[in-house]
């Protein structure tokens, strides 16, 4: 009985092995052709969790700066590039058959990708394609198949087996320790692009908003500010603090919807999670929208005059008081 016992143990062992083995899991990056966007760091610690291999696919016009700074990330087994003017401006239209196509070919048992605005247009498309369910913004990962999500603006945690036999995952890239983009040296192949060029959908164009600020979703500090400055013009007191502690500018959706300043700063459940080692939020009541996408900061202040404003109820440093005098004040002591 007891040998009969350590046989199943070892079978075990030794079939949960061959599982993982038999895993791969297809990483999508997100860049701008020259450079890696931070939260493709973020999925690719997630796929490690995962198991298996971990190949990315690295799709653009002219990629070869993005794919080669990937190959270098330890654990990655391969890089799949793809060029065509096709993926001009990384659209889902453009993108999904691509995708689709590496997948039937390599038989991935997982697709990631960061949940950030491209992550959350690409991957249920291509989970509709492969006729599976998606699970999307994803906080942890128990195993392949088990994963924790946020829902409810952060209210309340799920965790869920995925049945699929492809398990489309989304992560938010501030629950995963970004990984290091050294240390590996990953095969690289091209693939072809047949069929992804879209006639029903067309890049045009985009114009992006340039700033000397680090960037909102990967800065160590920021600085968020709510209705309660009163107008965009007064936004200036958070950019003169913001410009001495070398932190990013946000604002929750009531300052982006009164027109204060532009839905690219916006920070919440239907703007950017952000977790700064620091966040200040100035004149913010505090709504649940608008803590779903900064509460797992390391470190909340808030400085608001009403007493009774919910952002007190997580803030780790809390001071009531007039933002009108107390962030200049702030500034000039720093």
């Amino acid at each position: 009985m007891k040998m009969f016992s350590k046989t199943s143990r070892q079978f075990g062992a030794q079939f949960s092995n061959q599982a993982k083995r038999l895993q791969s899991t297809l990483v999508i990056a997100e860049h701008d052709n020259k450079a890696l966007s931070p939260i493709t760091q973020h999925a690719i610690a997630a796929a490690k969790k995962l198991g298996g291999e971990i190949s990315v696919l690295v799709a653009g016009t002219k990629c070869g700066p993005a794919s080669e700074a990937v190959a270098k990330a330890s654990g990655v087994t391969k890089v799949i590039v793809a060029e065509n003017e096709a993926f001009k401006g990384f659209t889902a239209e453009s993108l999904t058959p691509l995708i689709v196509a590496a997948q039937k070919k390599n038989n991935y048992t997982h697709i990631v990708a960061g949940a950030s605005a491209f992550g959350k247009a690409l991957l249920p498309r291509v989970a509709a394609k492969l006729d599976v369910s998606p699970v999307s913004d994803v906080i942890g990962i128990k195993s392949a198949d088990t994963f924790v999500r946020s829902i409810y603006a952060g209210n309340a945690i799920q965790t869920l087996t995925a049945k699929d036999p492809v398990k489309v995952v989304a992560v938010r890239g501030t629950s995963f320790e970004a990984d290091s983009m050294t240390g590996g040296s990953a095969a690289t192949e091209t693939m072809p692009a047949d069929g992804c060029a879209q006639d029903m959908t067309v890049f045009v164009g985009q114009e992006l908003s340039k700033s000397d600020r680090p960037e909102l979703t990967s800065a160590k500090v920021v600085v968020s500010g709510g209705r309660g400055l009163k107008s965009g013009d007064n936004f200036k007191l958070l950019y003169d603090l913001a410009d001495k502690m070398k932190a990013a500018v946000g604002a929750s959706r009531a300052a982006v919807d009164a027109g204060y300043v532009a839905n690219d700063l916006q920070v919440g459940q239907t703007g950017k999670i952000v977790a700064p080692d620091l966040y200040i939020a100035v004149g913010i009541s505090g709504a649940i929208q608008h803590l779903a996408g900064m509460k797992d900061s390391k470190t909340i202040v808030a400085i608001n005059k009403d007493p009774e404003a919910p952002i007190f109820q997580v803030a780790d440093y809390g001071l009531v008081a007039d933002l009108f005098k107390a962030v200049p004040e702030l500034t000039g002591k720093l």
